[in-house]
Order: C-alpha cells, then sequence, then structure tokens
C-alpha cells in the first residue's frame, strides 16, 4: 500500500463514519449494537476518543479520555463533535512528509501508508458497527474493506493475542463478500441485526 491510498482509505473511513452517524435516530442511541455490552451511544464515544488519539499524537496533544471508557461527548450535536475530531485527524495526517516511516499511532510507530489504514480500519469497523445496529442499510463496502484488510491481516491477530480488543475471528462463510470476510475476521457477524443481540 503507498502512502496516498493510506490516506484515501482513512478518507472513505472517515467519510462512511460521518455518513452513518449523521443518519441515526434520535431514538437508537441506546440501542445494543454488535460490540457485545456496548450500546450504539458508547461506541460513537469509543470511535471518537480513538481517532481523536490518532490525530492528537501528531500534534501533541492527549485524547479527551481513555477509549475503553470514554466521557460521553453526545451532548449538543454528536455529527458536529465527530466532525471535528475526523477534521483534526484528517489535517494532522495531511501535514505529514509523504516518506515519513515514523508516524506515532496509538499502537506505536508505523510508516504513514500503515498508520493512516490503521485508523482507517477503526473508523470503519465502529461505522459499521452503529449502522448494523441502528437499522441502516450502509455496508462496508467491498473497496473499502479491500483497502483495509492487509493492515487488519498484520496486526489484528496480535492485537486480539495481547490486548483482547478484537472478539474471536468467525468462520468465513460460503457466499460472504470481501467485505462479510473481514467482519468476519474482526470477529462480527457480518449478518448481525439488532433482534439478534
Amino acid at each position: 500500500m503507498t502512502d496516498n491510498q493510506g490516506i484515501e482509505v482513512l478518507l472513505r473511513s472517515h467519510a462512511y463514519l460521518r455518513e452513518v452517524v449523521a443518519a441515526v435516530p434520535d431514538t437508537t442511541w441506546a440501542a445494543p449494537t454488535p460490540c457485545s455490552e456496548w450500546t450504539v451511544r458508547q461506541v460513537l464515544n469509543h470511535a471518537r476518543i480513538d481517532q481523536q488519539a490518532y490525530g492528537l499524537l501528531l500534534t501533541g496533544g492527549r485524547p479527551d479520555s481513555d477509549p475503553f471508557h470514554p466521557e460521553d461527548a453526545l451532548d449538543g450535536d454528536p455529527v458536529a463533535g465527530l466532525d471535528k475530531v475526523l477534521t483534526m485527524v484528517a489535517d494532522a495526517y495531511a501535514t505529514l512528509p509523504a516518506d515519513a516511516e515514523q508516524v506515532p499511532t496509538p499502537l506505536g510507530p508505523m510508516p504513514l501508508a500503515s498508520a493512516a489504514a490503521t485508523a482507517a480500519m477503526d473508523a470503519a469497523v465502529h461505522a459499521w458497527d452503529i449502522a448494523a445496529a441502528t437499522g441502516q442499510n450502509r455496508p462496508l463496502g467491498t473497496d473499502l474493506a479491500e483497502g483495509i484488510r492487509p493492515i487488519a491481516d498484520q496486526l489484528v491477530d496480535q492485537l486480539r493475542n495481547a490486548f483482547h480488543v478484537f472478539a474471536p475471528a468467525r468462520e468465513t462463510k460460503e457466499g460472504y463478500d470481501k467485505a462479510d470476510a473481514l467482519l468476519a475476521f474482526l470477529g462480527r457477524d457480518p449478518h448481525w441485526t439488532p433482534a439478534a443481540s
């Protein structure tokens, strides 16, 4: 993956997350999600703090709170609050030299393309979690899955084993497309619905 491809995947993941969050019905913030024991509100706050961490590590700041115990930032306009964070992240990545080999991330330093793709994976999978939880017909999409899969293959098993941040991988079933296969690898049931929770 080239540096430009990593940034492109990050921007597409951010667009997906924005689109999904903008379409969350007001009545579903407390709904269950594919992330066991987390509501839509909690997943959004987690995703927002995760993205904030990726951006602030480049600028010397610190996130508002722990992404696994995030403070609730949904008072007011959650779409605007998320947009502010995603814009900060994109702007921070845009300032990096294309050949940067040591980009700081919450998972340690990485080349630019890998760092951007890792942030993209986080944004996209949580966008899918929220879309599934709120009944939105907004799939992850094959193109985005293809952009994320290389970094998922590189990192997820070690993160799963060391930090338990992903559920165990699920079996890839016949008929799964690349997005379904990625979600299964990330511990999700690609056909999860709120009724299944």
